[in-house]
């Protein structure tokens, strides 16, 4: 009943946005249509009007969604749940806080075990007490290996005092001492107040050496940290004395850690075998029945490593012999499958119960996204954006800014791994055992549809359709989805994929609320006039599909659009009035087309991202780029055509990155003509420049302009770039220059060696330059 409550409440609160939405579209209505009347050079556009009966059907659903609130909000006071008193008594962990381990049951971390050992032993002299945290996920059995390393001899003779104390999320320095000198003296002192306990603590250790570990830790407040690393220093032998954290946080580990963190990786396949054999038989039962142990054998890939997960799925296994019970498990994913809450996916819910609701939220929409995927920063934020996830930027910050900030903050934390840092994003991967954890808590909101799903509760929010089958037309279950915010289309085996026309309009007529529609690289021909009707869209992803030659002129419609894929899509004809979407911050276009040769002003507005690729019959990038006054990042792939950049880029004071790669006519001499030129205040950072066979001159007016704020320069394959500019002594800020497969450049500027922000300079394959 309670969970029925809160699913209530969760679509009350989506009508709601719905509501604040339609707001927000009206009123870009309004002002697109308040800038037709003041433009002085018109665009034309799909007719814009704001019916009248509008405030009315608005208001009478707000008045709807009120009555539903005031319903659920006696339904919440039927539990009982006294919100409105503050709870006084902490949490009390199930888990033991204890240093015992049997060293036979531990399996594969003899390794790391003898690593964290050399570190403690290691005399050091330090003027704080040093701090080795171990990292790793949930389920790694990191407080397993503390104990490992706790228990050891050669610990015991390091170290004569050794003090062992769980933290958990609660950290009170309180109770964190009364916990510590219980693991000393077995005395319980709760309830005492922190002086007596600090002086009671200070004679206890009295200028002994000790070990101690802290078990499990979650603070990220550096100011309680400190406060209990301060009052450890004036007491014992500080200098020989270590600290053992354990914690799944990276940023916690940053905060405590004095020495580099032990990052604990999963098991080897070997170690995790011979682990479920123990789980899952009976001594020499292994033997009996080799045909389960091949399916055992898959069964442990699934796990990746992390030794809770073997247990977990061994421990389901035990005495069962049936062959159809063993292929029920290795055939379902893990989040299917009944579990004791000392289990990995309990395991692993707790660290996602620590993230705060907007971070919950941005990560399990990435349960949309099949197992392995390659993610990209770029667009994940992009999707995030979408839907409404991201919280409003601060002050001098862009909504992608939050998003890039959610992420490192997820990565903090340990839900992303196998990291890869570009110059303006991030690739990652979620750990498979993470990804089933992402499934179970979002099955109330997001639905992976395969050809073999038959059925879809109402409330799903979010789609995938994650299969290789023909999309004809939708299945019927979907009709009952009126709230639908995201469609994505996945083509798995990375072919094309058939959609047709149907289907897609069909999905438009039901999908009123769409916010999210990825039909990249699919056979779709045609783009139903209909998406004019999407007034909530606001991430639209065409790229890759081939067969389309134009778009709809209702597509200028959709003013709430943020972004726009247009990759490797050969359109012929682009609507003029693509400029009049004035909320567009991201653009890619793959075109031939001469329609947007001018910009003209206040259009694209907004835009921050322009990507220009395979543009094969462009010779000059579009007149009227001044008009862009937003915009952040220039990129400009494989348009052969091209010769140069256009002067107006001096006037785009936010323009920080122009990446140019595959334009092999391009050259971008750009000189100072007069005083005006003299005085420009840019903030590019980055000039990335790739496979230009013409390029022999920099912009100086644009880098020279950024002075104080350029801070890297990549120049690869280019067989006529022969010189750098003496002038570039003058870019004080330059902090990494590149240069690779320039085989004519022979010389570098003399005052090179006077950019003092200088840190890194690489040359490789010049073979001109001494």
């Amino acid at each position: 009943m309670f969970r029925l409550s809160l699913g209530k409440l969760r679509d009350v609160l989506y009508d709601a946005k719905d509501v604040l939405d339609k707001f927000r579209c009206e009123a870009l209505q309004k002002e697109l249509i308040n800038r037709g009347s003041t433009t002085t050079k018109l665009v034309q556009f799909p007719a814009l009007s704001i019916p009248f009966a509008f405030p009315l059907r608005i208001s009478h659903k707000i008045k709807r969604i009120t009555e539903k609130l005031d319903t659920i909000a006696s339904d919440f006071k039927k539990f009982n749940l006294g919100l409105e008193e503050k709870v006084q008594n902490r949490h009390i962990s199930l888990r033991d806080a204890h240093s015992f381990v049997i060293p036979s049951n531990v399996i594969g971390r003899n390794q790391a075990k003898e690593n964290i050992i050399d570190v403690l032993v290691k005399p050091t002299i330090f003027e704080k007490i040093p701090v080795i945290p171990i990292v790793g996920i949930g389920g790694l059995r990191k407080t397993t290996l503390a104990q490992l390393v706790y228990n050891d001899e050669r610990i015991t003779k390091v170290f004569p005092l050794k003090i062992w104390a769980y933290v958990s999320d609660e950290f009170d320095l309180a109770r964190l001492l009364c916990d510590i000198i219980c693991s000393i003296t077995e005395e319980r002192c709760y309830g005492l107040p922190v002086n007596a306990l600090q002086t009671h603590l200070r004679m206890l250790l009295n200028g002994k050496t000790f070990l101690l570990v802290l078990d499990d830790v979650w603070n990220e407040d550096h100011v309680k940290w400190m406060e209990l690393r301060d009052l450890l220093i004036t007491m014992g032998n500080f200098q020989q004395s270590k600290i053992l954290v354990t914690t799944r946080s990276s940023k916690v580990a940053s905060i405590v850690g004095t020495i580099v963190p032990y990052n604990l990786k999963g098991l080897s396949h070997k170690d995790c075998l011979f682990l479920f054999v123990k789980w899952a038989f009976r001594e020499g039962d292994e033997k009996v029945y080799p045909n389960l142990l091949r399916i055992g054998d898959e069964i442990v890939k699934k796990c990746k490593g992390v030794p809770l997960a073997v247990r977990t799925l061994g421990s389901l296994l035990y005495m069962k012999t049936e062959l159809h019970e063993w292929e029920f498990i290795k055939d379902n994913d893990i989040w299917k499958l009944d579990q004791n809450e000392n289990d990995i996916l309990p395991m692993l819910k707790l660290s996602y119960n620590h993230l705060p609701s907007h971070l919950q939220r941005c990560l399990t929409y990435l349960s949309l996204v099949p197992k392995d995927t390659i993610y990209d920063t770029e667009y994940i934020v992009q999707f995030w954006m979408a839907i409404g996830l991201i919280e409003s930027p601060k002050q001098n910050e862009e909504w992608e800014d939050v998003g890039l900030r959610y992420f490192k903050e997820l990565w903090s934390r340990g839900f992303v791994e196998d990291v890869e840092a570009e110059p303006t994003f991030y690739r990652f991967k979620i750990h498979d055992l993470i990804h089933d954890l992402l499934l179970n808590v979002s099955q109330d909101d997001c639905l992976t549809i395969y050809s073999h799903t038959i059925n879809a509760a109402e409330n799903i929010r979010h789609l995938s359709f994650s299969d290789d089958n023909p999309l004809r037309a939708p299945q019927s279950f979907l009709k009952n989805l009126k709230g639908v915010r995201t469609l994505l289309i996945l083509a798995s085996s990375g072919a094309n994929r058939i959609i047709e026309e149907r289907f897609v309009n069909a999905s438009f007529l039901n999908f009123k609320f769409l916010r999210l529609l990825d039909l990249s690289y699919s056979f779709l021909e045609v783009l139903p006039k209909s998406v004019g009707t999407l007034k909530h869209l606001r991430y639209l992803d065409l790229s890759g599909c081939q067969r389309m030659r134009k778009l709809p002129t209702s597509i200028c419609k959709l003013q709430s659009l943020l972004t726009l894929r247009l990759l490797c899509v050969p359109l012929i004809e682009v609507p003029e009035c693509l400029q009049r979407l004035i909320s567009l911050r991201f653009l890619e276009i793959t075109t031939d087309s001469l329609l947007l040769r001018d910009i003209h002003p206040g259009c694209w507005s907004s835009l921050q991202f322009l990507h220009l690729i395979h543009c094969d019959m462009i010779e000059s990038i579009f007149e009227g780029m001044q008009h862009l006054t937003s915009l952040r990042t220039l990129v400009i792939k494989f348009c052969s055509s091209l010769i140069s950049l256009p002067r107006s880029l001096k006037f785009l004071t936010k323009l920080e990155e122009i990446e140019i790669v595959g334009c092999k006519s391009i050259n971008l001499w750009m000189e100072q003509e007069g005083q005006e030129d003299q005085d420009l205040h840019l903030r590019l950072k980055t000039l990335t420049i790739c496979g230009s066979e013409a390029l022999e001159d920099l912009p100086r007016l644009l880098l020279q302009g950024s002075a104080t704020t350029f801070k890297s320069m990549l120049i690869e394959r280019c067989p006529n770039f022969k010189v750098l500019p003496e002038w570039m002594q003058n870019l004080t800020s330059l902090e990494r220059l590149e240069l690779a497969e320039c085989p004519a450049l022979s010389s570098l500027p003399d005052g090179l060696n006077r950019l003092t922000a200088l840190r890194q300079v690489k040359i490789q394959k010049c073979p001109e330059l001494s």
